[in-house]
Formats: C-alpha cells, sequence, structure tokens
C-alpha cells in the first residue's frame, strides 16, 4: 500500500529547494533586463484588460532582490495611468494595500482586491497545470479569492522556474492560468 503524502510537508522541503534555485537564477540574471522585458509583457496583458469608462487598478507587489523584479514595470504602470495597489503584510498573514503613489501608504482593506481589473502575483514556481507554488504563508490564498470572478492574474517568475514537474496542491490553492517571465507570457492549466 502506498502512504499519501502530506502536501503540506512536501510543499516546505520543496519551498527549501526552490529558493536557493531561485537565488542561483537570479544571481546568474541580468535583472535590468529582466525588469524592462517584464515590463514590456505586462503593459501588453494590460491593454487587454485596461477598462474603457474609469481608470484601471492593478495589484503588485514590491520585488524581494531574488524575486522577478517590479520596479519598471509598477513605475510604467502608474505612468500609463493605473492606480497601482502594493500589499502591506499583516501580522495574520492577509494582507492590506496601499496605493504605489500615496508616499502615506494609506492603508486601503483586505477588501481592496475587489476592485483589481489585474493582479501581478509574486510565487517560487508554477507547474503546466497551473498549480503556483508560493512562500508558504498562505497570503496570496487568502488574497485571490477576494478578486472579482473573471479578474486576470498572473504570476511573475523567472525563466526556468515553469516546472513540468507536478507541484503539490491543496484544495484551497487557486489556479494560475498565466505566467509571466521575461522571456514572456506562457499559458497554463
Amino acid at each position: 500500500m502506498r502512504l499519501v503524502e502530506d502536501p503540506r510537508a512536501a510543499k516546505r522541503e520543496l519551498r527549501t529547494r526552490l529558493r536557493g534555485q531561485r537565488r542561483e537564477i537570479s544571481a546568474a540574471r541580468d535583472l535590468g533586463f529582466d525588469d524592462a522585458a517584464l515590463r514590456g509583457h505586462i503593459l501588453t496583458v494590460a491593454e487587454t484588460v485596461r477598462p474603457a469608462k474609469r481608470r484601471g487598478v492593478a495589484l503588485s507587489y514590491l520585488s524581494l532582490p531574488h524575486e522577478p523584479p517590479t520596479t519598471a514595470t509598477n513605475r510604467a504602470l502608474v505612468d500609463q495611468g493605473w492606480q497601482v495597489l502594493a500589499p502591506i503584510t499583516l501580522d495574520t498573514l492577509d494582507l492590506d494595500w496601499f496605493d504605489l503613489a500615496d508616499e502615506g501608504r494609506t492603508p486601503l482593506g483586505v477588501g481592496a482586491p475587489q476592485r483589481a481589473d489585474l493582479a501581478l502575483v509574486p510565487g517560487l514556481a508554477v507547474d503546466r497545470h497551473g498549480t503556483r507554488m508560493g512562500q508558504g504563508g498562505g497570503c496570496y490564498d487568502r488574497v485571490l479569492p477576494r478578486l472579482r470572478a473573471g479578474t486576470p492574474f498572473a504570476v511573475l517568475l523567472h525563466p526556468g522556474e515553469l516546472t513540468t514537474d507536478p507541484l503539490p496542491r491543496e484544495p484551497h490553492d487557486q489556479p494560475v492560468r498565466l505566467v509571466l517571465t521575461a522571456d514572456g507570457p506562457v499559458e497554463v492549466g
């Protein structure tokens, strides 16, 4: 008889390996090039979902050193007239949001994702079935169900972090349809 593996334990082990791989990948990448390339790909996606009668709202994030860079993307979205919301991690690991144009970072509430027309989401890896591996806090597992039905979201990865190996999946994991890397968009799922 084969024992069913605990997805949480499998995810913990896998995250350790993926974080090490990410450090190696990011050290070998030209992150300035990646920042510009991601900006171009994301602006193309943003134009396809921009609301006709009002200002678009995009959820994004402030990338950490080893993550695919979001600086140029966030700036370009603001320059294109989008309201860009970035997360504030709460003690509960839920996410509040603030407008990047607001120097005071006034919290907008955990319900702010309901206003989004596009969401850019971090991740460590995504498999071809659309399973996303995050950092393990469940922050985006809480956020993604708050998006309006049909709101597109894309996971930003480095090239090489989209895997053909299936990732462990739990019932709360939200399926991914689009991955964006510096090499371009990839539909999954």
